[in-house]
């Protein structure tokens, strides 16, 4: 085993800068923190997704806070702002996206039991009051991230990057799937 050199990191932050894009959106709705949305943004261009919104008081590059987390993320991530949460949901299933809450509901599932069948709008919102109450009647499925200790949640940016690689592993997987069917 070896650790990968800069230069080859460069070659494949390039390979992957013209790549495909996979079909998951991620909606911030009123998020707080500058430094959560920064590493938002950098987990996002992580995972490959297609497009960030940043919806309500979200805030939005150029910031110097969000800058300092995103690490130049906010430039290679497509991004968009929309003032109205339900706005944004509402184009979105119109795109058949499939919409996702990351919230504890009454009717949540466990993040790791969700199994997207196409393309995917995961729905993040504020750090201490949740998705808002309007939204939830857009949703088709809300999941979640049991908690073992004394806190009832992991701080937003931590419970998007686990629900959101989670997501890609599985369009990856369907991914492959029709692939392998499209050659037969």
């Amino acid at each position: 085993m070896r650790k990968w050199t800069h230069a080859e990191l460069v070659l494949r932050q390039q390979y992957n800068a013209h790549g495909p894009r996979l079909p998951l959106v991620v909606i911030l709705d009123d998020i707080r923190s500058l430094y959560n949305v920064g590493s938002i943004f950098r987990t996002c261009d992580g995972i490959g997704v297609e497009k960030l919104w940043l919806c309500g008081t979200t805030g939005y590059p150029p910031n110097g806070q969000l800058a300092k987390t995103a690490l130049g993320a906010e430039q290679s991530v497509s991004w968009e702002y929309c003032q109205d949460v339900l706005d944004c949901v509402r184009g979105l299933k119109s795109r058949a996206y499939t919409i996702v809450f990351l919230e504890q509901t009454t009717t949540s599932i466990p993040y790791e039991e969700f199994r997207p069948s196409g393309p995917v709008g995961l729905v993040v919102g504020n750090e201490i009051n949740g998705i808002r109450q309007e939204v939830l009647p857009l949703g088709d499925v809300a999941i979640d991230i049991a908690m073992a200790g004394v806190k009832n949640s992991l701080n937003t940016a931590v419970a998007l990057g686990i629900a959101a690689y989670h997501i890609r592993s599985c369009l990856k997987v369907l991914e492959v799937r029709t692939a392998s069917l499209l050659r037969i």
